[in-house]
This record gives C-alpha cells, structure tokens and sequence, in this order.
C-alpha cells in the first residue's frame, strides 16, 4: 500500500490550496492562476451622509438614547454620535455603512407593512414571539452587525412569506 503525504504549499498571489501529483505516491499542491478579486462596491460620500441624516431622525422617531444609537452603529462613541446631530458627518467604513443600510431596510420593511406611523416606529419596542419575547430593538441592542441583519431578515420574511 503506497503511503500519501500532504505537502500544504499556500499560493501567495490568491490563497487557495489545490492538490496535484508531484510525483507517485505524494499529493502536492499547485498554484491555480486566478483574477484578483473584484473591489468592494461602496456607497459615494453623499449615500452615506444621507444615511447618516436618516438614521438620525430613525432613532429620533425610536426614542432611542444617545448611547443606544451608538451601540446599534456598532458602538462609534456617543460623542460621535452627537456630532453627527450637530450636522458633522464624515466618511463611514465598511461596518458602519452595513450597519446603516441594515437600518435603512429595517425602516423600509416597517414601512411597508404597516399604514400607520405609530405602528411602524412603536413595533421596535414591541415584545415578539419571533424574538423569544424579546423586542426587535433589544435584539439589536446586542451590538453585532448580525443583529441588525436578523431583524431585518425576519421582516423581509413578514412582507413577502414566498
């Protein structure tokens, strides 16, 4: 029986492991060529502070607190979170702009399935099944992105159940 060793040789260009025989009874790894990967499509500087702005007036209309704003844009400072109501935004990284636009889907999802505003800016604090009792925004309150992505999955869901 022919005995098999694994040489993992990491291809520096693009980082994939693929076997291939070097010689008879020793598996080997190749380089595979490969593009480099598309660039991360962003938002433009003015997508991002119109989300900035509209998260603002989000969490005015939730009643939210300084500090439970900034735990839901993944803990920036709450002294940030005031420069932005005083009108100073800037640039957002990745997270953040996930964050927001996480946000901006939550909203729009609310929107969509309730008629009346006080429904969809109340439903947040609303205890849910869905959410083992607790509210949307306590789910969110936990401060991962993926937070943020489960409420807006579950609402997604709420508004078209195909």
């Amino acid at each position: 029986m022919a005995e098999w060793r694994y040489n993992l040789d990491i291809c520096r260009k693009c980082s994939i492991y693929v076997p291939y025989v070097k010689e008879e009874n020793m598996v080997q790894l190749r380089v595979i060529a490969q593009d480099a990967p598309p660039p991360i499509v962003g938002f433009s500087d003015a997508e991002e502070r119109a989300m900035q702005r509209a998260a603002i007036n989000l969490f005015d209309r939730w009643e939210l607190t300084d500090a439970e704003a900034a735990t839901l844009l993944g803990g920036i400072s709450v002294r940030t979170f005031q420069r932005w109501k005083d009108g100073n935004l800037g640039h957002v990284g990745n997270d953040l702009a996930a964050r927001l636009s996480n946000l901006m889907g939550i909203h729009k999802a609310l929107r969509l399935l309730f008629a009346e505003n006080e429904r969809v800016y109340a439903w947040i604090k609303k205890p849910n099944t869905a959410f083992g009792g607790n509210s949307a925004l306590g789910v969110m309150l936990a401060g991962q992105l993926t937070d943020l992505m489960r409420v807006r999955r579950y609402l997604d869901t709420q508004r078209s159940p195909w």
